[in-house]
């Protein structure tokens, strides 16, 4: 029997299966049935900064609603430097309590203070390990590429300074070099890199000329990218690769191994075939290695990399002739 045990930011996971940061893992319902189907592991739904600066407002906005009545009101509520969702670090606490599988807190922040504050108070929650979420949206002609990955760095190493638990930092993959950048924050110390994160994409109604705001779930191939810097950055950094986005099966998690990665994450398949549909991926894995004679995961990770991979060009190459030559149509 397939042995699928791996191990990322130094946890021990009793197979490859992540299950990402979603609605599911909001739910203390969900995160047990998660952990049922299989889930080596969880990642807590975000915490977004906008939920900690709309609660700092609404507090700042309660202490002075009197200010201009009278005088001696002003005082009336205690000195409160600031106020924060509380309810969110005691929602991690629960998921922590209610599971025996580890489990990743997620920090989606902007501001540098921010970062390194809520860092610190999602670790004394009792999370196994803290994710990340870095990226940048292009807004300002004034900003280089430089400037926005020097401010990502700093900001890391201070996070880094503060919080004992193993970080992770989920990219996107819209960097000038995603391996130069991987590379200096494997060298302050992340112990796992999650390639890569979906962001949200503007669309436009035409009839009506508005916004259109979509919730897109993935769909297959789109693990390619993520693929594509597994299989450069393994053997080549210390710390494990996490992919992530439109891994539908057993058999995608499988290429993602045999590429270099040491364990995925998963959201789109929970919500398109339900949480027990979790099951039949880490079946149809151990399917696979049984059938091709395999153990150990560690058998096979990494074969198929950049490093051991028969054809140099395969990764390295974004238009190749030999891919229109060699090109499978049929799958």
């Amino acid at each position: 029997m397939a042995d699928l045990k791996t191990t990322y930011m130094g946890l021990e996971l009793k197979n490859p299966f992540i299950a990402g940061a979603s609605g599911y893992t909001a739910n203390l319902d969900k995160i047990k049935q998660l952990e049922e189907a299989g889930a080596a592991a969880i990642v807590t739904a975000s915490l977004f900064e906008e939920q900690i600066q709309y609660e700092r407002f609404r507090l700042e906005e309660d202490l002075h609603q009197f200010d201009n009545l009278y005088a001696e009101m002003t005082n009336f509520f205690p000195q409160v430097k600031h106020a924060g969702p509380k309810d969110h670090l005691g929602w991690v606490r629960k998921a922590k309590e209610a599971v025996g599988i580890p489990v990743i807190a997620s920090l989606n922040a902007v501001n540098r203070g921010i970062w390194s504050e809520w860092a610190l108070q999602l670790e004394d929650t009792g999370a196994d390990a803290l994710e990340l979420n870095f990226y940048a949206t292009p807004n300002s002609f004034e900003k280089s590429s430089m400037d926005v990955e020097s401010e990502q760095i700093e900001i890391l190493g201070e996070i880094k300074n503060k919080v004992k638990i193993p970080l992770s930092v989920k990219l996107s993959a819209f960097y000038s070099n995603p391996l130069y950048f991987i590379k200096q924050l494997d060298e302050i110390g992340v112990r796992g890199f999650v390639l890569f994160n979906r962001l949200f994409q503007p669309d436009i109604n035409v009839e009506e000329q508005t916004n259109l705001y979509r919730h897109n779930l993935s769909t297959g191939t789109e693990y390619e990218a993520s693929l594509r810097y597994a299989g450069l950055l393994h053997g080549n950094i210390k710390g494990d690769v996490c992919a992530n986005s439109g891994i539908l099966s057993g058999k995608d998690a499988i290429k993602l191994v045999l590429a270099g990665a040491s364990c995925v994450q998963v959201v789109s398949t929970l919500y398109k075939n339900k949480i027990s549909s979790l099951a039949n991926l880490i079946k149809e894995a151990a399917s696979w290695m049984d059938g091709k004679g395999y153990k150990e995961l560690s058998a096979f990770k990494g074969k198929l990399s950049a490093t051991n991979n028969q054809d140099p060009g395969f990764y390295r190459r974004a238009q190749y002739v030999k891919n229109l030559i060699k090109a499978d149509y049929t799958s």
